[in-house]
């Protein structure tokens, strides 16, 4: 066994006894450790902004894209971000112990649904450093355990950062091995997570781009909660209005390109391509964004580039929207149907049966009506933060919260009854 794989082993069978201890803690005790986190990072802002410089240096010397390099960069207003992140999942109610459902059947027992925390997490993830203080401060309030893995890329930030979350809990009277960041960029690390560590751990979260999700998928020996890429899709209706159309598109594609709630492929109803897309269209390009449509969509827009079949499919994360027209409601929810990943899609329209008929066909693990797929986001649903968007459909979907990262268990009182 090399010196890595007993050192990941070992990390394991800490993180399964913090587990333990952690479930065992009181919800202020949680509340107190995520206060002095937000404490912490703001206290910590200029280390923090240090090794990220570090990050991003080296990121451009070895020729990341400016896209990525805009995911893994922090601001003094990013790391005021995370703060602010981990203050709203400490107001928010801690999930442990809540009932879900209480009844009494015919047999006169008294069973009650329970939240519990699913016990050790392993989160796998690239390029966003956020992730290491939005992963802990969940873990934290949901009572489970983390072990996280970061890319290479973010791995001084994220160093800086875990040392923020390990003071927070031994502050807070804590187990300090709750949350535990592997120390080392070794590609090693990632498989023997993947085998289990012997048991240890309980679920496994990838974040990251497709190879990697891929790999977590192929070789996990512990379950996974998927987060696959988002190839997000906007569709615009016959019945879309320009003005909000052109908001919409603009802030879904160009806010930040490199995010995975960013708009890949936008699709626009055949009816009303001619009062649509000329505008829209001229809005993406005078921010810089390069398009490629089929012929159709070339014909109204003529510096549009040639769409391929790969553009269906590709999460370009980059300032990059292919463009369809569609038959409709129908043409569009095809079309997803046949490219998506499950990810968030939109449509813009006036028409509410519209909107109800995309909503109820598209089988995505966010729709919205009328706003930007940047929404996609745990923050912006209120949770505080997330673990990732997942596009699974067992046990948790969309933006995982605190609450998604419970599992539960069936209390059942009863007053000496046997079975006959």
């Amino acid at each position: 066994m090399s010196d890595l794989d007993a050192a990941m082993l070992d990390m394991g069978r800490r993180a399964r006894a913090a587990a333990d201890a952690l479930r065992a803690t009181t919800p202020d005790a949680r509340t107190e450790a995520l206060h002095r986190l937000a404490e912490g990072l703001r206290a910590a802002e200029a280390a923090i902004l240090s090794a990220n410089a570090r990050d991003v240096s080296r990121a451009r010397d070895g020729g990341l894209s400016e896209a990525l390099i805009d995911r893994l960069a922090l601001t003094p207003a990013r790391v005021e971000g995370m703060a602010v992140a981990v203050e709203t999942i400490a107001a928010q109610p801690d999930p442990v112990g809540g009932e879900m459902a209480r009844w009494t059947p015919a047999n006169g027992l008294d069973i009650a649904r329970v939240r519990t925390p699913i016990g050790v997490l392993a989160v796998i993830y690239e390029s966003r450093p956020n992730v290491t203080a939005d992963a802990a401060a969940l873990c934290i309030r949901s009572g489970n355990a983390a072990i996280l893995r970061c890319g290479s890329d973010c791995l001084d930030s994220s160093r800086a950062i875990a040392a923020v979350v390990t003071s927070a809990l031994a502050e807070a009277g804590l187990p300090a091995d709750a949350v535990q960041l592997v120390p080392v960029p070794d590609r090693e690390a990632v498989g023997a997570i993947l085998s289990g560590l012997d048991g240890a751990v309980d679920l496994i979260i990838p974040r990251g781009g497709k190879s990697l999700v891929a790999r977590v998928q192929s070789e996990a020996k512990a379950p996974v909660l998927g987060h696959l890429e988002g190839l997000c899709h906007t569709y615009l209706d016959g019945a879309a209005d320009l003005d909000v159309a052109r908001r919409v598109v603009l802030n879904a594609k160009m806010r930040r390109v490199s995010v995975c709630g960013a708009t890949e492929t936008l699709l626009v109803d055949r009816a009303a391509a001619d009062r649509l897309l000329p505008a829209v269209a001229a809005d993406l390009i005078t921010a810089g964004c390069e398009l490629r449509g089929d012929p159709e969509a070339r014909a109204l827009v003529p510096n549009m580039s040639e769409a391929t079949e790969a553009d269906w499919t590709t999460e370009y994360l980059a300032p990059i929207l292919s463009v369809r027209l569609v038959d409709g409601v129908d043409g569009a929810v095809d079309h997803i149907r046949r490219y998506g990943s499950g990810h968030t899609e939109a449509i813009v329209t006036t028409d509410e049966k519209a909107a109800e008929r995309f909503a109820n066909g598209v089988d995505s693990a966010i729709v919205l009506i009328n706003a930007s797929t940047q929404f996609a986001d745990g923050g912006e649903f209120g949770f505080g933060g997330e673990i990732g968007i997942s596009t699974s459909k067992l046990h948790a979907r969309g933006p995982v919260g605190a609450e998604q990262l419970t599992t539960y268990k069936y209390v059942v009182r009863g007053q000496g009854q046997t079975r006959p």
